[in-house]
């Protein structure tokens, strides 16, 4: 099979990067069972190079399968329910929920009906994704999505589209009526063509054109204990499968995925070690990427102490890694470093061409 980059990659459709084909696994839920995520360990280090990468999206990424490995990975994958066996149905799965649900509440409620009536979604752009986010505050409002279900300030469940300040209030029990009237509705408008829905200049239809405004966000889950278990952070959003799979505590029951660079253990009573990486955004960098043309975590790692607030080093311009501005963000450019405050990894910089030596003196890092 011939794998194309440029797109979000699918269990389906791998995506090739420096080190082999990247494939993308979207658990139901946000959760895999403790046996589904030692299976997709086993997969990935048999399948793939035992790296990988927890996404801005919440979904894991297996790096370094091969052209002769991906279908036998593929296969593992659908065994352990983790990958939809029908290609156009997997295409669909583009849910992020917040990863503190209790099962019964109104975000699981509504991420499982939509995983259940996901075939009745027009096709939509690979980027295109949906927020179930129906806590008593939302924790994904930083977090990519197009459509999102959110808390009001009154308390009420609301749909507000990406790129509006307001939204309208759905009735209990109709929200997933709704999120496929408004994937309807911007397939119908021309959507595709554009994209993403913060790009979609055309009105909104009237029912979804209301006035509520979502509650003001609540902070999202942090290394330490939590209800469920405990909250590990991962340099980088990295798991290098050997260590993880050989540090999973006899006492977990599941695993469950977040966009913020950090994994939820379910029963699990450690207390995690500080991550000193925990504020650092640095995308896989050259030469995993084939889009990069810099080296990014080696140097961020020697940066992170010197750096008040949060810093970002991306490979190029896409921002892969963190698409928020940073207090401090590097930006390859032909084999150099661009650097801006208080910017995204696009944004004009302050200072170019500078190279891993001249940056580690800025900061007086020796």
């Amino acid at each position: 099979m011939s794998a194309t980059r440029g797109w979000c990659p699918t269990a389906w459709r791998p995506m090739a990067a420096g080190d082999g084909l990247l494939v993308r696994v979207r658990p139901a839920l946000g959760r895999l069972t403790r046996d589904q995520m030692l299976g997709l360990c086993a997969a990935a280090l048999v399948h793939g190079n035992g790296q990988i990468d927890v996404t801005n999206r919440a979904n894991l990424q297996i790096r370094g399968a091969t052209e002769a490995s991906w279908r036998l990975l593929l296969a593992e994958l659908v065994a352990l329910r983790l990958v939809d066996p029908d290609p156009q149905r997997e295409a669909r799965r583009t849910i992020l929920l917040a990863p503190d649900w209790t099962h019964g509440d109104d975000t699981h409620r509504i991420a499982d009906e939509l995983e259940r009536r996901i075939a009745m979604l027009p096709p939509l752009p690979g980027k295109f994704g949906f927020a179930i986010d129906a806590g008593h505050a939302p924790l994904l409002t930083a977090s990519p999505a197009d459509v999102r279900i959110e808390r009001t300030t009154g308390g009420a469940l609301m749909l507000r589209a990406e790129g509006r300040a307001t939204g309208t209030i759905v009735a209990p029990g109709a929200e997933v009526d709704a999120l496929i009237a408004i994937a309807d509705w911007f397939v119908a408008t021309g959507g595709r063509d554009v994209g993403r829905m913060a790009r979609h200049v055309a009105p909104l239809p009237g029912w979804a054109n209301g006035e509520a405004r979502p509650a003001p966000p609540s902070r999202p889950v942090a290394a330490g204990g939590h209800p469920l278990g405990a909250v590990h952070p991962l340099a980088f959003g990295r798991i290098d499968v050997p260590s993880f799979a050989a540090s999973l505590s006899a006492g977990a029951t599941a695993v469950r995925t977040t966009p913020w660079r950090c994994l939820l253990i379910e029963g699990d009573d450690r207390v995690p070690a500080p991550d000193a990486l925990a504020a650092v955004d640095a995308c896989v960098g050259a030469p995993a990427c084939p889009q990069a043309t810099i080296e990014t975590r080696a140097l961020a790692t020697r940066l992170a102490p010197a750096i008040v607030g949060t810093l970002h080093v991306s490979g190029c311009a896409k921002g892969c890694a963190r698409a928020a501005p940073a207090a401090v963000v590097l930006t390859g450019r032909d084999g150099r470093y661009d650097l801006a405050r208080d910017a995204r990894a696009d944004a004009p910089p302050a200072r170019c061409g500078l190279d891993a030596r001249h940056v580690l003196q800025l900061f007086g890092v020796n």
